[in-house]
Parts: C-alpha cells; structure tokens; sequence
C-alpha cells in the first residue's frame, strides 16, 4: 500500500492484510486439529478403538470425509496424531506428580510418578489401551512415526529419575548380562543425554519398566478380578519392589 509522505512523496507502507488472514487461517486450522482429536477421543472411549475413522468423525462434526482429508490424509496419520497427543498428555500429568517432591528426592518423586501412571491409566482405560496394548497397528511408536517422539517424552519422565537414583550408586545391576540384550539396550541409551549409562543399569530400568507396566496393566484390563477387589496394596507392594530395585532404601 502507498501513503502520500509530508514531502509530497509516495511512501511504501506494509500491508497487515495478509498477515492478518494467514493468522486467521492458521486459528482455523489449529481449532480444527484440536476438534478432530476431541472427537477421535471421544469415540474410542464411547466406542473403543475400531470406532475412530475419518468417516465417523467427519460424520460427528458435519463434514464430508473427502473435507476431513485436508487435516489427515489417512487414518494412520489420525491414529498417530491421537497417539502423540495421548502421551503427552500423559507425560504432562507424570511431570506435574513429580514436582509434589523436591529434585533433591528422586525416589520419591519416582514413587509419586508411578501413582500418578495408576491412577491416569484407571482414570482413562481406553487411552492407555491405545498407547500400551496396541489395539491398532496404526498407533505404534517405531522410530520415524509421529508418535515415536512423543512416546520417548513420556518415557523420559521414568528414564530421568532412574538415572538420577543411579547415580546415587545404590545399584547392584547383574553381572551376567545376555549378549542378546546389547544391541536393543545400545537403542534404549541412544535416548539418554549426557553421561553414558551401563547397559546393565539400562537392563535394570527395563525390568523395573515391565514390573511397574504389568502391575497397572493387569489392573486396568481387570485381569485381577478373579483375586482383588483393591489391588492397590499389590501395587504399592511392586512399587517398593521397583524402588529396591534401583537401590532407594528410603521408604
């Protein structure tokens, strides 16, 4: 756009025009997403995980499906970004329970983090279904998906404070490790950051990972039904178990 100066002259003025429609558009877009997801949500907890498709979504919000297109090209882009989302969320509520101690106590905020997983998960059993029992090939985490980077920010939660007992130096990690194990926990390290953790430390932390996941998992599927009305006491039981584990004598 051109102004008349004082002195008489054109003057070039930017035009805010375009910024302000690309803003705009770009609002647009980020509701959407954020919708779209909400109603994939929606649907698996409703309908479990065969329910979420680009059909029945855009059948919720009153689109077209060919409309829905323009945000997922296909239902395993959907399925990831669900996935990614998830984890996140996930990870936010794992990070909040650990700041209840101070960094000064990893054990228990470790403790706290393995609570706060329980409870998330019995708060949201079709979401924890999604992420760890893989009802959908479309929501695995390999590397290169979408929600590979997301699934590692949650894990990093757990992986951190296993660290930071460690280096507390209450470990007592085998002395035998399987070959087999070498080249999977060389992957697992390749995610940590600054000093380099012993892949028998590393092959603590994935038992100590399977005890907790078994724990909640068996739960939320009630697969202690048969048992337990109150498995909490089990649980906490593994927790003090996982603890020992990673040498925090601290109870």
């Amino acid at each position: 756009m051109l102004t008349l100066s004082r002195e008489g002259g054109c003057t070039a003025v930017p035009s805010t025009s375009g910024t302000a429609a690309g803003g705009r558009r770009h609002r647009v877009r980020e509701e959407a997403l954020a919708e779209i997801l909400r109603t994939g949500r929606r649907l698996l907890v409703d309908e479990g995980p065969s329910a979420v498709t680009l059909r029945a979504i855009a059948r919720d919000m009153g689109m077209t499906a060919p409309g829905l297109y323009r945000y997922y090209a296909s239902h395993r882009d959907l399925i990831q970004a669900l996935t990614s989302h998830l984890y996140d969320e996930l990870a936010a509520a794992l990070t909040q329970a650990r700041e209840h101690h101070p960094a000064a106590e990893p054990g228990r905020q470790l403790r706290e983090v393995c609570r706060e997983l329980r409870r998330w998960a019995l708060a949201h059993p079709r979401e924890f279904g999604l992420l760890f029992a893989k009802p959908v090939t479309d929501a695995d985490t390999a590397p290169g998906t979408a929600a590979h980077d997301s699934s590692w920010r949650f894990g990093a939660v757990l992986l951190d404070l296993m660290v930071r007992l460690w280096r507390q130096g209450g470990i007592h990690p085998p002395t035998d490790l399987d070959p087999s194990w070498i080249a999977q926990l060389e992957e697992v390290r390749e995610h940590l950051a600054g000093e380099p953790v012993p892949l028998e430390i590393l092959y603590v932390f994935v038992s100590c990972w399977a005890r907790l996941y078994g724990a909640v998992a068996v739960e939320v599927f009630g697969h202690l039904d048969f048992a337990l009305a109150d498995p909490e006491p089990l649980f906490e039981h593994t927790v003090r178990d996982v603890l020992t584990a990673l040498g925090e004598t601290d109870r």
